[in-house]
C-alpha cells in the first residue's frame, strides 16, 4: 500500500472535565500516545480499511455526564453514611457515581462512548481508615445495603461495577498508606489504595522515607502498574511483567487483613505454616466478595537495577521460541525477570511498533532468515545480585543459539521498556474511529500450549479483517501465559459481546484456564463453573454464605458466586 502522506488527527486534548471520555480514556488525562505511521499502514492493510474511515471521528464520549437513576437510599441512611466518614466523603452526584462503577472493559469503554449508564451506586464513600470501613461494612450488613470495593478502576472483567446499586467504597482516596516496614523480614505492610508508582518509589527511597539499610523494589509490575493498586493486585490475583522471577502476587503476599460482615481478622505473618488450609491463601483473588481488604503484608526485594541484563532473539518459528522457553524455564539456573515471546503476527507488528521494521537491524535479520510472519521474537531481562544476573543471560544465550535463534542485543528491550506502561494509550485513538482493540488472557501447560495457541486464534481470525496477535510473558517450569490481542473495525457493544463470548468459549474448550492474571469479576463469571466445576464452586459459595450471610460484598455474579442458572454458560 502505498503512503498517501494523509495522517488521522490523533487527540491531542485532554477530556473535558464531566464528560463520559474524562472516565473511559486511560491513565493521564493530558498523555496520549498515537500509532506511528508504519502502525497505521498495517492497521488500513489488516482491517479493510482507506484513509477515508480515519477522517471523521465516531462517537468519542465528549458529552457531559447525564443520566437518571435515582438514588434508593433513604436520606436517613445517606446521613449515616456521611456520619461514618464526614460529609466531604460522601458523594451522590451523578458523575461520582458512574465514574466509580465502571472500570476499563471493553464493555464499560463501549457503554460509555455512547453515553449508556446502567448499574451505578447509590452513594460513593472514601473511607478514611479501617474503622470507617469497619462501620460502613457492619451498618451495610445490618440495612442489607449492597457494598463494592473500587481502587484504582483499572479492572477489565466488570470486577467493580455495582450492578444492585447501594456503595462504591473507594480505597484510594484515604487508605494509601505504607504502615510499616520491617528490614530484618524484608516485608512490608500497606494500605490497599496505595497506587503502585507511590509504592514503588517509597521503596526505592526507603533508606530516606523510611530509615532502612537498603533501596527496595516491590517486583510487581503490571501493565496497569501507574493506575492499580495494591489491594487491586491482591484481590484479582494480578502477575506483573516481572513474576517470572518475583512471583505473581499470590506469591508476594505475606498476609492481610479483612473487615468482613462476619468480622474483622487478621491472617498471621509466618514464611509457611503446615496448620490447615489457609485462609491467607483463600482470601487472594477474592475480588471483594468475602469482605474488604483494609491491610496487606508483602515481601519486598532488594533494589539493585545496576545489575540488570536486557537480551533480545530473533527465531525462526513460534516452535523454536517455545522449545528455548521451555528449557530456560527447566534448567534450574534461576530465571529471568523480564521474559516475553511474541508470535510471528505480534512480532511483525512489535517490530513496527518499536522502530525496528526499516532499519539496518531488520536488514540484518532478514538477510539471515528470518522470514517476515513466521520469525518470532523474544526479550527480557535478568536481575538480582550480579553474578547471578550475569550467569542467567549467559545461559539464556546458550539455550536460544542452540534453538536456532539471532542475538539481537538489548535495543528492542530498551524500547520496550520505555512504552511499557504506555501503549494503552493509543486505544482511545483507534476508538475514535470505530477500531476495537481488547485482550484475553489464559494459563496453559507446555504439553498444551500449541493447542490452545492455534483454537484461540482460529477462531479470532475466522472473522475477516481481525488482527491477533499473541505472547506469553509469565513463566514456570510447567507452563506459561498465552496473552491475545485482537484489533478489529467493531463497535456495537452486541457484535463485541457475541465475539468476546465466543473467544472465552474456545479457551475453555481447549483446557486452558479462563484467566491468568486479569481476575474474573462479573465478565467471566458465567464460565466459573463449567471451569472448575459445581463441586470447588460450591465450597467458594459455602465461604460465601460464612463471610456475607446477606450477600451484600460485591454481589451480582462476582466469581460465579450469586449468578442466576440462565446466565451460566454451558460449554461441553
Amino acid at each position: 500500500m502505498l503512503d498517501t502522506g494523509f495522517y488521522p488527527k490523533w487527540t491531542e486534548r485532554a477530556p473535558e472535565k464531566g464528560t463520559y471520555r474524562s472516565i473511559l480514556k486511560w491513565g493521564d488525562p493530558n498523555e496520549f500516545k498515537h500509532p506511528n505511521s508504519r502502525l497505521y499502514k498495517m492497521m488500513k492493510e489488516k482491517l479493510n480499511m482507506t484513509d477515508d474511515d480515519f477522517k471523521e471521528k465516531q462517537k468519542e464520549g465528549n458529552e457531559p455526564v447525564s443520566y437518571d437513576i435515582p438514588i434508593k437510599l433513604s436520606k436517613y441512611q445517606i446521613d449515616q453514611f456521611k456520619d461514618f466518614v464526614g460529609e466531604e466523603n460522601a458523594s451522590i452526584d451523578d458523575y461520582s457515581r458512574l465514574r466509580f462503577s465502571y472500570g476499563k472493559t471493553m464493555i464499560d469503554i463501549l457503554r460509555l462512548r455512547n453515553g449508556i449508564v446502567e448499574n451505578v451506586p447509590d452513594v460513593v464513600l472514601h473511607p478514611r481508615d479501617k474503622i470507617d470501613v469497619q462501620k460502613i461494612v457492619s451498618y451495610c450488613n445490618e440495612q442489607k445495603i449492597p457494598i463494592y470495593p473500587y481502587g484504582g478502576g483499572s479492572s477489565v472483567t466488570r470486577g467493580t461495577e455495582c450492578v444492585k446499586g447501594g456503595i462504591s467504597l473507594v480505597m484510594t482516596t484515604h487508605m494509601n498508606r505504607v504502615l510499616e516496614i520491617n528490614e530484618t523480614n524484608q516485608t512490608v505492610t500497606v494500605e490497599p489504595g496505595l497506587y503502585g508508582p507511590a509504592y514503588e518509589e517509597i521503596l526505592n527511597n526507603a533508606p530516606k522515607k523510611l530509615n532502612t539499610r537498603r533501596k527496595y523494589t516491590c517486583g510487581h509490575f503490571p501493565q496497569s502498574f501507574e493506575y492499580s493498586t495494591v489491594g487491586g493486585w491482591i484481590v484479582t490475583l494480578g502477575a506483573g511483567q516481572q513474576s517470572s522471577y518475583y512471583g505473581d502476587i499470590y506469591n508476594i503476599v505475606v498476609s492481610q487483613e479483612y473487615v468482613t460482615p462476619a468480622g474483622t481478622f487478621k491472617t498471621m505473618d509466618y514464611p509457611a505454616t503446615a496448620t490447615g488450609p489457609k485462609i491467607n491463601d483463600i482470601m487472594k483473588g477474592s475480588e471483594g466478595s468475602y469482605g474488604i481488604l483494609v491491610g496487606a503484608t508483602l515481601k519486598i526485594f532488594r533494589y539493585m537495577p545496576e545489575n540488570r541484563n536486557r537480551f533480545a532473539f530473533m527465531f525462526s518459528s513460534w516452535e523454536d521460541t517455545v522449545n528455548a522457553s521451555r528449557e530456560i524455564c527447566q534448567a534450574e539456573f534461576g530465571m529471568p525477570s523480564v521474559f516475553r515471546i511474541s508470535d510471528p503476527e505480534e512480532t511483525d507488528v512489535g517490530l513496527k511498533l518499536y522502530g525496528i521494521e526499516g532499519t539496518p537491524l531488520d536488514t540484518l535479520i532478514r538477510f539471515r532468515g528470518y522470514k517476515p510472519m513466521e520469525r518470532c521474537l523474544c526479550i527480557g531481562h535478568t536481575e538480582g545480585e550480579k553474578y547471578f544476573s550475569e550467569n542467567v543471560k549467559k545461559k539464556i544465550k546458550e539455550i536460544c543459539a542452540n534453538n536456532g535463534a539471532m542475538f539481537l542485543t538489548g535495543y528492542p528491550v530498551m524500547n520496550w521498556e520505555h512504552s511499557r506502561y504506555r501503549d494503552p494509550y493509543m486505544r482511545e485513538d483507534l476508538q475514535d474511529y470505530g477500531i476495537m482493540i481488547d485482550t484475553l488472557e489464559c494459563s496453559v501447560m507446555w504439553d498444551n500450549l500449541h493447542k490452545v495457541h492455534q483454537g484461540v486464534r482460529k477462531y479470532i481470525k475466522n472473522r475477516e479483517n481481525t488482527v491477533c496477535m499473541t505472547h506469553a510473558s509469565h513463566f514456570y517450569p510447567q507452563g506459561t501465559n498465552l496473552y491475545f490481542i485482537f484489533i478489529a473495525k467493531m463497535n456495537d457493544i452486541e457484535e463485541y459481546k457475541k465475539f468476546q463470548y465466543g473467544i472465552l468459549d474456545q479457551i475453555l474448550k481447549s483446557g486452558a484456564s479462563m484467566s491468568h492474571h486479569h481476575g474474573i469479576g462479573k465478565m467471566i463469571a458465567p464460565w466459573m463453573e463449567n471451569h472448575i466445576g459445581k463441586e470447588q464452586l460450591d465450597v467458594l459459595k459455602a465461604l460465601k454464605r460464612h463471610f456475607d450471610p446477606n450477600n451484600i460484598m460485591n454481589p451480582g455474579g462476582t466469581l460465579g458466586l450469586d449468578l442466576p442458572e440462565e446466565e451460566k454458560r454451558k460449554i461441553k
